[in-house]
């Protein structure tokens, strides 16, 4: 059980009103080790000349001086190991601002607070602290060669996963994602951030694209004899559009594989500038002339942006999934959840909602009209020997849960 009394805290406020307060509502909850600060410089001096090691700062990040936020950059440099509560009377989305920057120090912040501080609220964050662990040594991502990715791809150990796409409305299983794992012989199963910008580097990444589609239509036309028809999506490169053999290609896929086009949704995700867009533009618009259906992948992030909605006639817009996990409690993630969702409605577009990791992300999609949703709360990747028997447990849960 938590010892109260023996969390050192270190209260930061340039206001004595604030201080006072504060070091009262932390006594009457039963932390009594706290020191009180009313600037950044002498809160450095206490902690690196008084030998004061805090497990907790309440920060304040409007200080004159020195600000909250250079402080935390002090805190970096002083390789400063315990957590951190930010206080302000900023608004919401500079307190959310400052929260990622503190994260990306690596240092735990367990929330914020905003003035005037409220017993419940602070309460509700002390109760979030716990004593730092043991941290291992961060693992370092192994480098792999254009040279071993094609002796993997030779070799077959390059196999597709598939996550599901549902309907919202109904919770019909409409669609699956392709997603391409690379199952090494020594490292396991290796994702694909970690080998597709070396077949993009190597010019393995048509090859790449091709295997992928390949097993995934196959596998398509499998589930297709079971009785289950399934839009088939499969991310593209942006180095796949740079050859306009590219819809040739494609084409003869689903022709010997017989999957209709109307049923194979290619995924972009424009990661990079392309200098020369003429290719993509012609051959992203002869795909959609063939039918095949567009997708602009994790859409308000990279340069995924409007300027490619205006550009490219996609018919699917994939609201990435950083504006959707939380947009239910979240404001600033709710109006860019909601602008993508009323900009694709008025642009005719199908909408995905990706990372729905909760009951709370999948309401939020109920309420608002969302079409079609993806994440952990429906389903992880999964091997495609392993869809058939989801979808029947996927069928039993719409039933009785939503």
């Amino acid at each position: 059980m938590l010892q109260k009394s023996a969390v050192r805290i270190l209260a930061l406020d340039d206001e004595p009103f604030m201080l006072k307060l504060l070091s009262h509502m932390l006594a009457s909850m039963g932390f009594t080790s706290v020191t009180l600060c009313d600037n950044g410089l002498t809160a450095l001096d206490q902690i690196k000349g008084m030998g004061i090691h805090p497990n907790l700062i309440l920060l304040d990040l409007n200080m004159p001086g020195m600000d909250g936020i250079e402080f935390v950059r002090h805190l970096v440099e002083i390789n400063y190991t315990g957590s951190l509560i930010l206080i302000s009377g900023e608004d919401e989305r500079m307190l959310q601002t400052a929260e990622k920057l503190v994260q990306a120090h690596k240092i735990q912040v367990l929330g914020h607070l905003h003035k005037p501080v409220k017993p419940d609220v602070l309460l509700e964050l002390m109760e979030r602290w716990t004593p730092p662990i043991q941290v291992n040594p961060p693992i370092v991502k192994k480098v792999y060669t254009g040279d071993e990715l094609r002796v993997a791809m030779d070799s077959a150990q390059l196999v597709n996963y598939y996550q599901p796409k549902v309907s919202v409305a109904s919770g019909e299983v409409l669609g699956i994602e392709t997603l391409v794992r690379w199952q090494h012989p020594e490292d396991g199963l290796v994702l694909p951030d970690l080998f597709i910008s070396v077949a993009e580097t190597s010019g393995l990444i048509n090859d790449l694209t091709r295997m992928v589609l390949t097993q995934a239509l196959n596998q398509a036309k499998e589930w297709q004899q079971a009785g289950l028809i399934l839009r088939v999506a499969v991310n593209i490169s942006m180095d796949n559009l740079a050859s306009l053999d590219f819809v040739d290609f494609v084409s003869d896929l689903t022709t010997i594989s017989g999957v209709p086009p109307q049923r194979v949704v290619l995924e972009v995700t424009e990661s990079r500038l392309m200098k020369d867009t003429r290719a993509p533009l012609e051959i992203l618009t002869r795909l959609r002339l063939k039918r095949f259906r567009l997708s602009i992948d994790d859409f308000g992030t990279g340069h995924s942006s409007l300027a490619q909605l205006r550009d490219i006639p996609f018919d699917e817009l994939k609201i990435d999934q950083g504006f959707v996990h939380h947009a239910s409690s979240n404001e600033t993630l709710r109006a860019m959840y909601e602008t993508s969702l009323s900009l694709a409605r008025q642009l005719s577009m199908e909408v995905v909602a990706e990372g729905v990791e909760d009951r709370s992300d999948w309401d939020l999609l109920k309420a608002t009209g969302c079409d079609l949703a993806q994440g952990f709360f429906i389903s992880e990747p999964m091997p495609a020997e392993d869809f058939l028997g989801w979808v029947e447990r996927w069928k039993e849960r719409v039933s009785h849960e939503l």
